[in-house]
């Protein structure tokens, strides 16, 4: 009831939003006279703030066109890659017609990116995506609002999750050969779970995780929104905060985590901050402050487009995570999609290097919850764990702004720089395009281009004229190539022995025919070695004689 109720009044608000933004329009528009006046533009900006305030928040873009890589002006190029219901898999794929940027970027580090589903979109963390483009190839998860989500799709709870980000390391995989992975605040969690998982089948596992400002053991240094999720039970979350959607959005019926009450508790956080950045952003009005004004549009622009969670989901990370503790205790089981029950060990992840971060004012996820990792993961040798402590950084600072920017980033990019082996998306490259090697190879191939000499041009003749009998294109192709290029190598083979061991074996299948065309094929090389100008009547005597003897056969 308390969704229909929230809908009802924000569609009553809508009309009241649009026209306070053109009241503010108005009476700010340069070309007006009363613009200049004092009561002008403060009325002006109280119906500026009356309309943000008022306004519904969409979902915002990346918006990201350009980065700048050493200098270079780079394209980017943002496209889903990978797609289940309740998440997207983009890619921002770099673009330059810079040979030297194109070669250097080409092998630098690919990063996967797992954003949190807590409330807000994946767009939060722009700043990270857009810094990150630097110096890497960036994919980032991006999770859709449940309340667009229909049910015939069915329920998204935290296994699923975890079972998502494995197919998104696997898919990244399949194109890289191997990644890299950041996960920032809520996904630490469920990443952890994902990579000990494919540790523990024996799985590849990323080259490297960064844990950044997430509740690994919530335990530790518990702030606000852990006591609300410790010391409240989990009947009263059920019975509380979750709603089922409206009939006018596609995933009508489904149970939720609405966004407006996550947004509420975000608000209710820090109350007194909101309520003075707002006056803040009243008096720039007045001022004609563009740059404060702006940022400030930005920033709330982000923070107040919220999203639905789907109510399994939500419940099961209450449980999990702030309740039962099961990561830190080892307790945790996750279902397959095949409907099998794994337990969670990350001890049994090995081979993958471990940096945490946190920030020293975090208000989210409290000292030492994310360093926690550590504890758990004792697989891990010590010389492959970091832990990195943003100073005077709160928990939005460490991912975004100019604290992760000028102290966060560069040592996220020397860590994963450091677990990037040389020449991995080379190799990578190489591995993809290389089709499956056959047991034999028959048919050496030169060196060097000769297509000019009499003995190249026999070697094509032969190689042609041999169609008609396995034996025949054996014997022909040796006799060529050896007269050609006596130094072409086979796969594993010199020329030499390889040769002989072709030979014999044409011999042993059939002695008698592989004789005569042995002694053929030389006596062709050396008829069009000598005369090049009878060499079309060769050519056609000999491809000639391979279709009689076949036809002989049949007869």
């Amino acid at each position: 009831m308390l969704y229909e109720l929230y809908e009802t009044q924000r569609a009553l608000m809508e009309p009241f939003s649009d026209l306070a933004n053109f009241a503010a329009k108005s009476l700010s528009n340069p070309v007006s006279p009363l613009s200049q006046s004092t009561l002008s533009q403060r009325m002006a900006a109280g119906y500026e703030l009356m309309h943000r305030l008022a306004k519904d928040y969409e979902k915002p873009e990346f918006g990201l066109r350009t980065v700048d890589v050493d200098g270079v002006e780079v394209a980017i190029h943002q496209r889903v890659e990978w797609s289940r219901p309740f998440c997207d898999l983009l890619r921002f794929k770099r673009l330059t017609d810079d040979s030297d940027t194109l070669i250097k970027i080409k092998d630098q580090p690919v990063v996967l990116i797992v954003a949190p589903l807590s409330g807000h979109y994946a767009t939060l963390l722009r700043d990270t995506v857009k810094t990150m483009l630097k110096d890497h190839k960036v994919y980032i998860t991006d999770w859709k609002n449940a309340r667009l989500v229909p049910l015939s799709e069915g329920r998204f709870n935290l296994d699923d999750y975890v079972n998502y980000v494995q197919d998104c390391i696997r898919h990244v995989q399949g194109k890289y050969g191997n990644c890299h992975v950041m996960s920032v605040c809520q996904p630490t969690v469920p990443v952890l779970a994902a990579v000990s998982l494919m540790a523990s089948r024996n799985e590849k596992t990323p080259f490297s995780m960064t844990m950044m400002g997430g509740p690994i053991d919530a335990r530790k240094s518990p702030t606000a929104v852990n006591n609300l999720a410790m010391n409240k039970s989990y009947n009263w979350f059920e019975n509380n905060v979750i709603y089922r959607v409206p009939g006018k959005f596609p995933g009508a019926g489904r149970r939720v985590y609405p966004g407006f009450l996550q947004h509420t508790g975000f608000v209710a956080m820090n109350p007194d901050h909101h309520a003075k950045s707002h006056y803040d952003y009243f008096k720039d009005l007045i001022k004609g402050d563009d740059v404060s004004t702006e940022a400030h549009r930005k920033f709330y622009d982000e923070y107040n487009a919220v999203l639905d969670m789907d109510a399994d989901y939500y419940l099961d990370t209450i449980k999990v995570v702030f309740q039962d503790f099961s990561l830190v205790n080892g307790t945790w089981d996750v279902r397959s999609p095949r409907g099998d029950a794994e337990r969670v060990r990350p001890a049994a992840i090995n081979s993958t290097g471990l940096l945490s971060v946190e920030g020293e004012l975090d208000d989210i996820s409290g000292s030492g919850q994310t360093r926690a990792v550590h504890e758990i993961c004792t697989g891990v040798p010590a010389a492959h764990k970091k832990h990195f402590e943003a100073t005077g950084a709160g928990h939005y600072g460490i991912f975004s702004g100019r604290r992760w920017r000028e102290t966060v980033y560069p040592a996220v990019k020397a860590f994963i720089k450091s677990y990037q082996p040389a020449g991995a998306m080379a190799v990578a490259t190489a591995t993809k395009a290389e089709a499956p090697a056959s047991a034999v190879t028959l048919v050496a191939k030169p060196l060097a281009k000769t297509a000019t000499t009499p003995a190249a041009k026999a070697r094509r003749f032969a190689s042609k004229a041999a169609v008609a009998s396995p034996v025949v294109k054996a014997a022909l192709a040796v006799k060529a190539t050896a007269k050609a290029t006596p130094a072409t190598t086979w796969r594993g083979a010199a020329a030499p022995a390889a040769q002989a061991a072709l030979i014999t074996k044409a011999k042993a299948k059939a002695p008698a025919k592989a004789a005569a065309v042995v002694k053929e094929a030389t006596a062709t090389v050396a008829a069009v070695a000598k005369k090049p100008v009878a060499k079309a009547a060769v050519v056609k005597k000999a491809a000639a004689k391979p279709v009689r003897a076949k036809a002989a056969r049949k007869a």
